[in-house]
Parts: C-alpha cells; structure tokens; sequence
C-alpha cells in the first residue's frame, strides 16, 4: 500500500504477520520450525549446501521437465507404485488436470467429495470456473464418506475425489478397511477414484500400508512436495501412462509447463530423501503431545478442551478451545515473545459460537518436547488468556 505523499504504508496485517515470523524465528523450543520462516538467503544456502546429496556435481538444469524434474517424476511413480508421475508447479493444478482427464474418459464431468475438501473450500470454485466439472457431496459428515454413503447416492459421477487426510476436519482418515470398501462401492458404480493425497506420505502409520499399497486403491493419486516433505513448491499426479501422458498435454495448456524447475525439482528430491524416512516418528510423538496438551488443560483449569482426533491420525491435529480466537492467538505470541516457547499458532473462530480451533504440527523441532514440556507450556499459554 502506497500513501499520498509516496511513502509505502504497511498494514496491520503486515506488522502482524512480521511479528509471528519473528516470534517463531526467536522461539528456541517450538513443536514445528516452518522453513517459510527463514530469511531468503538463509533457506537458499541450505537448499544449495545439501543439494549435493540428490544432485551429481555435472548434472544440467532441466529444460521444460527433462533432466531432475524427469528424475523425480520417476521416483515418485516408483514410491507409489504408478506407471508414471508428471511433475506441476502446484497442486490445485495437478487435481484440476486429474479431474478434466477423468471426466472425458468417463463421460461424466460429476466429482463426487466432500465438501471440506481443498478443491471446494481453497481453491475458488476452480473446479467449475476453470475446468467445467460439477461437484456434489456423498456426505456432511466431518469423515470421509463411507461405502454406503457413496454406493447409495442418489445421482451419478464419474469420479470419487478422497482427501487423505482430510485437513480441514480434523487431518481425518478412514481405517484400511472403510478406505477399502469406499474404492469398492466406486468402482460398483463405475467411478474412477482419485486421491488427493497432498499430504499422503505420512498416512503410511495409521494405515499400516507402505505408500504403494495406499495408493495402489486409486486410480490416479496427487502428492504435495512442500507441505509435509518441507520442499520450495510443486505436486505430482501419478497414474496410467495414458493418463499421465494426457495430463502433461492440459499442463501446458492451463500454463504449467515451465521452462526450469529446478531448485523445487531439488527440494521435492531432498524431502523424499531426509524428511519422509522421518514421518513415522513425527506421527508418533504427535500422539503424545496431543495426550499431554490433553493433560494440561486439564491440570490448568480449562472448563473444556478438545484434542481432535483423539489419537492423531498423522502428525497434524485439531485443538478447540471455548475462548475468542483473536485473545487465544494474542496469548500464544505473547508466550512465545516472553518464553520462547511457542506452543500454538493462529486460532480460527470455527464450528460452534464461542469456540476457536488451531491446527497443531510435530515435526523435528517437536521430538524434544516431553510431556512434562508440554505440560509447563500449556500452563504458560493459559496464564495470559485473557479472564
């Protein structure tokens, strides 16, 4: 923003924003160190002191995807068990090529998902704007459909789009047995069934299925390189050559063919490399900071609290609390500025009146917490919620 006299005016939301960035930088004891919080250079110095360890000291920049990008679209395939993987500079591209694909071979431009899904809450109405298809939703239910729900429903479509994990519910996912049944009761309506699996790597723990297993249920599958794996940008959509091959072609058209990729095609490379062997154990510890925030709401004397899903399904979770969002975000800044522990981020007025919810990550960064620090950071952050 520019005022009159020239002179560039920041916003609050700006002063905001650089505040939680220096919060989260400062804080020395913090569940998830986001990489999006280091300066620029910083982050680039990283990315180019361990780019030797995917990348050969003679190896070319790609061009327009040969080279790293190629490299990387076949270990994804290999990791997914897909015939091929075509690399997109983001998500919501991947999905809408997936879906544009499937509706012409299917004839039927219907996507059936639920309504939290990303490509209905984040993404604009893309689907419909941009692509042309129609949405329509098995369930309201904050899970992911079930095989009754999707085998009686009472119009048809062409594909079942599952979110897994469903994050805008929770991080939710389905046993291996219900996932089972929903691909079957699909496919007996003669629907092609497509993962978003932006954050799929780590579902290998709940599940107890290899990657390739899970994956093995749908018949194309998207994958995210920067959300879990930490990578700069980008998604993968693995399936059919046939339809991979078609998918690069609606690539180009919608604008993703782009003339080099490599510092991402790296990234996504160091994040299967380091950071996906890693996931199980951010899983786990997750379970038992969800216990001990359980545990500290408690012994603190919060009226009531909710850690959703009870046992985390992945690494990331809900926490609600009966208190106004901006006084709940208020108070865990100001912990962390004073304690340098940052224990929440933001809070979110959602569901219900009068209560907020924040989503909670366990990465690197968390595996040192024990319960007891998690225990003692509760009762700091409850201390200056406003009475």
């Amino acid at each position: 923003m520019t005022s009159h006299d020239g002179e560039t005016e920041v916003s609050e939301q700006d002063l905001f924003a650089a505040r939680r960035r220096a919060a989260a930088l400062g804080a020395t004891r913090i569940l998830h160190r986001w990489s999006g919080h280091l300066p620029l250079a910083a982050r680039l110095s990283a990315l180019a002191d361990a780019a030797s360890e995917v990348v050969g000291p003679d190896e070319p920049a790609d061009i327009y995807g040969n080279g790293l990008v190629a490299r990387l679209e076949d270990e994804v395939a290999r990791l997914l068990g897909k015939e091929a993987a075509a690399f997109f500079p983001t998500g919501t591209m991947a999905q809408q090529v997936a879906l544009r694909c499937w509706a012409g071979r299917t004839g039927n431009a219907t996507v059936a998902l639920h309504p939290k899904a990303h490509p209905e809450v984040h993404e604009g109405g893309a689907l419909t704007a941009v692509s042309g298809l129609r949405t329509v939703h098995p369930t309201r239910e904050p899970r992911l459909p079930t095989a009754d729900e999707v085998r009686d429903f009472g119009e048809p479509f062409g594909t079942l789009m599952l979110e897994l994990p469903l994050r805008d519910a929770g991080f939710v996912l389905p046993s291996w047995e219900e996932l089972e049944e929903v691909v079957e009761a699909a496919r007996d309506r003669d629907a092609v069934v497509h993962f978003d699996g932006a954050r799929l790597w780590e579902c290998t723990p709940h599940f107890d299925r290899s990657l390739a297993e899970i994956a093995g249920l749908a018949d194309t599958v998207y994958v995210s390189f920067y959300k879990s794996l930490d990578g700069l940008s980008g998604a993968a959509l693995a399936g059919p050559h046939t339809l991979v091959d078609e998918a690069r072609s609606w690539r180009h058209r919608y604008g993703g063919q782009v003339f080099q990729q490599f510092p991402a095609a790296a990234a996504a490379l160091l994040g299967l490399k380091t950071t996906l062997p890693r996931l199980p154990d951010y899983v786990a510890h997750a379970r038992v900071v969800a216990d001990a925030l359980r545990e500290g709401f408690s012994d603190a004397g919060v009226p009531w609290s909710r850690v959703h899903p009870e046992r985390p399904h992945t690494h990331q979770f809900q926490v609600w609390l009966p208190y106004d969002a901006e006084a709940l975000t208020e108070a865990a800044l100001v912990q962390a500025e004073e304690t340098r522990t940052q224990l929440f981020g933001r809070w979110f007025p959602d569901g219900p009146p009068g209560l907020s919810v924040t989503e909670v990550t366990v990465t690197e960064a968390g595996l040192e917490w024990t319960s007891d620090d998690v225990n003692d950071a509760v009762a700091e952050f409850v201390r200056r919620i406003p009475g």
